[in-house]
């Protein structure tokens, strides 16, 4: 049982509601909830508005992991290869390992694992779609400087 009520643990902790900006806490709540298209809005009213140029890069590498699932819920393998594919550049070029508390290193694990299969086939819609289990975002109990 005990092991069971630990999956149910809070995504993020009150310090990192205090420190970080409140659409990208409601983002990791839809997102962690499967509700993809609406983490990709609340993270993109965030994106348009004025942040740094990390935050940017990191915010839209985030929506974009967010979209490709979106795409797959509406049977759209190939937007969301694109999607991927565009969401990892992104993170390449962030370079960080951890940003806003968020692990990047285990998150793109995670994200490789859901969708990796999408890079087997020329064409993904020619692939069965496997059992995918997408990310679940946890912050880390730190709270990082962000531009």
């Amino acid at each position: 049982m005990h092991e069971h009520m630990s999956e149910l643990e809070s995504a993020y902790l009150d310090a990192h509601v205090s420190a970080y900006p409140v659409e990208y806490i409601a983002g990791i709540d839809l997102y962690n909830a499967g509700e993809f298209h609406a983490a990709h809005d609340a993270w993109e009213e965030r994106w348009m508005g004025e942040v740094g140029p990390q935050e940017k890069l990191f915010l839209q590498a985030m929506i974009q992991s967010a979209v490709a699932f979106h795409h797959l819920d509406i049977g759209r393998p190939g937007a969301a290869r694109q999607m991927y594919l565009r969401a990892k550049e992104k993170f390449a070029r962030l370079g960080a390992s951890v940003f806003m508390s968020l692990d990047l290193d285990d998150y793109q694990a995670q994200l490789d694992a859901a969708l990796s299969w999408l890079l087997s086939a020329a064409d993904p819609r020619e692939l069965p779609k496997p059992e995918i289990v997408p990310p679940k975002i946890r912050l880390l109990a730190t709270v990082d400087e962000f531009d």
